[in-house]
């Protein structure tokens, strides 16, 4: 029986990236301290995963729909994303969800050392480029941190955030993010979420 091809991502190791082959994978790891990586069945998997963090794990429940009146005023089909931080820094975490019906799009984290404004911008180009694969370009995006928006615009995080061994997932998450940007255009609409009005974003992960 004939092997199935696997494609390797390494998001910690000498040189991050996507391999077509376990020698290449493995040189990369091999005496790495913490490597991290992972086998993925098909190519498209491997690239999604790669924006991704080792430490996603995708969930099929839905998440809580809030309440407001944001139903006759988003547009249909619309991605909200939020992010959650258990300190300043703390643990991140952040996802994305389609608001009308609950489901998560995507999920990643606790990342060691992060900031919601950093978690925010991580999950508006997780958004774009996911929107980006499903050739769904006119969707919008609706994130509640102004910060995060005007950072996706500069296609930089003008973040304070102390950078270390602890927090170096984080790190190379956001020089993914910020080298998407850079190689990728988007026509998808990035709005803020009016929380005032409209309640809690629907992918807030309510631990205020």
């Amino acid at each position: 029986m004939v092997k199935s091809k696997k494609y390797y991502v390494v998001w910690h190791g000498n040189q991050p990236g996507i391999y077509d082959s376990w020698a290449d994978c493995l040189a990369q790891v091999k005496n790495f301290p913490n490597a991290k990586y992972k086998a993925f069945s098909s190519k498209s998997q491997a690239e999604e995963a790669y924006l991704g963090a080792y430490e996603e794990r995708p969930q099929l429940r839905k998440s809580k729909v809030s309440q407001g009146n944001w139903q006759n005023e988003i547009k249909p089909g619309s991605v909200v994303v939020d992010a959650a931080c258990s300190g300043n820094p703390g643990d991140l975490e952040y996802q994305g969800v389609n608001p009308f019906s609950g489901e998560k799009l995507f999920h990643v984290g606790p990342l060691a050392e992060g900031t919601n404004n950093v978690g925010e911008f991580l999950a508006i180009v997780h958004a774009l480029a996911l929107l980006k694969k499903t050739q769904k370009d006119q969707t919008a995006i609706y994130s509640d941190s102004k910060i995060a928006i005007n950072w996706v615009k500069l296609k930089h995080p003008n973040t304070k955030l102390v950078f270390s061994n602890r927090n170096q997932v984080l790190y190379d998450l956001i020089q993914r993010a910020v080298k998407w940007l850079k190689e990728n255009k988007y026509n998808n609409p990035i709005l803020k979420w009016n929380t005032e009005q409209w309640g809690e974003n629907p992918a807030d992960f309510g631990r205020k």
